[in-house]
């Protein structure tokens, strides 16, 4: 059997103090930028730490009161959506930009609820895992907020409206309501009367905005056959629900302009939210890829039949013929938002409201005039 390998020696105080020539107390005040020692000493104890790569201990820091050098995020999203979600990729990206000059760690984790969610941030506040918490995903029905209250953990929620129940919690949000109206002004303008939003998850709070929005848009133009149709954000439901309204299917809990279709699925005709759309809004990059091919493969053509806007541009947008519209916004820059919201609250900081630049439509080669 291969000899067990034991792991490398970390660099101590005491090694820095005998490479400095002083003493390891000398070495603390340097490195906790403590008074006791002259700026040559705490200049020459720096420069050795770096050298050997000395870096403070997590459970030293705990014990000291300095906090744990690390903020938390959970996702309680379906594991398997997430490979090729790109919003949360750049987001993540942008938030670790932030938390990497500040030499900060970011602990993640996935669960199946927000009951789990729950018992993570508890467990971490109990263990003193993190020092701050960045919260996705809000709900319309959120325990969260009320927990990271009791709690004391500094939080800034990604996402949410201001809400005014929470001052202690910070928020960085972008207004969905804007967007979903320029995406409805652009389609309307080209003629398009029967429109399904192919959403995301029930019950998140900028899902419910999206669907409140459009709804509101169609009562003002007076479009009857506009609906919402919620999903879990995957390629095989976008394909799959495309395939369905493209067939003039109603979907059991479809919202319409008017409201909620009772009953389960079935054929429906004008007026009944079972009509052909001539135009499809898909809530991220994925279901709208997907929708265009589950359409063609029907016979459909895109623009020619039905119009398609994607929520999130990204590559894959670019990637499919015809190019797909979709609504552009800098999420690395969202991200980096964030993490520098919570970064101020760890550093003492008031509880801000922080709203991002509305995402901005760009049309592609997928809308176009309605034909029908």
């Amino acid at each position: 059997m291969p000899a067990k390998r034991s792991p490398a020696r970390r660099p101590t105080m005491k090694d820095i103090a005998q490479r400095a020539g002083v003493s390891e107390s000398a070495v603390s005040f340097a490195l906790n930028d403590r008074p006791g020692v002259s700026e040559i000493t705490r200049d020459r104890v720096r420069r050795v730490a770096e050298q050997l790569g000395w870096r403070p201990s997590t459970a030293a820091r705990q014990l000291s009161g300095e906090g744990a050098a690390t903020v938390g995020l959970v996702l309680a999203r379906p594991a398997d959506t997430l490979g090729v979600d790109s919003f949360f990729l750049q987001l993540i990206s942008g938030i670790q930009e932030v938390l990497a000059e500040r030499h900060l760690g970011l602990l993640f984790q996935v669960v199946e609820d927000i009951d789990d969610e729950c018992a993570v941030y508890r467990r971490w506040w109990a263990e003193h895992r993190v020092d701050g918490v960045l919260v996705v995903d809000p709900r319309t029905d959120d325990a969260r907020p009320d927990l990271l209250d009791e709690l004391g953990l500094p939080a800034v929620v990604i996402g949410g409206a201001p809400d005014a129940r929470h001052p202690g919690l910070s928020t960085v949000w972008a207004d969905d309501a804007g967007a979903m109206a320029a995406v409805v002004d652009e389609l309307s303008a080209l003629g398009h009367r029967r429109i399904v939003h192919i959403a995301g998850l029930p019950g998140l709070a900028h899902t419910e905005r999206r669907i409140r929005t459009l709804r509101a848009e169609a009562d003002r133009r007076g479009l009857a056959e506009v609906r919402s149709v919620t999903t879990d954000y995957s390629d095989a439901e976008g394909a799959a629900v495309t395939r369905r309204v493209l067939q003039g299917e109603v979907l059991e809990g479809e919202v319409l302009a008017g409201g909620i279709v009772e009953g389960g699925v079935g054929e429906g005709g004008v007026g009944e939210g079972g009509s052909r759309p001539t135009a499809l809004i898909y809530d991220n990059d994925v279901m709208a890829v997907a929708g265009v091919a589950a359409a063609t493969e029907l016979g459909f053509s895109v623009p020619g039949d039905v119009s398609v806007v994607a929520w999130e541009d990204s590559a894959l947008c670019r990637m499919v013929k015809p190019w797909l519209s979709a609504l552009s916004r800098d999420t690395v820059e969202f991200g980096r938002t964030a993490a520098k919201e919570l970064t101020s609250l760890l550093d003492g900081g008031p509880a801000r409201a922080v709203r991002v630049p509305v995402p901005r439509l760009i049309s592609r080669e997928s809308t176009g005039p309605c034909g029908a």
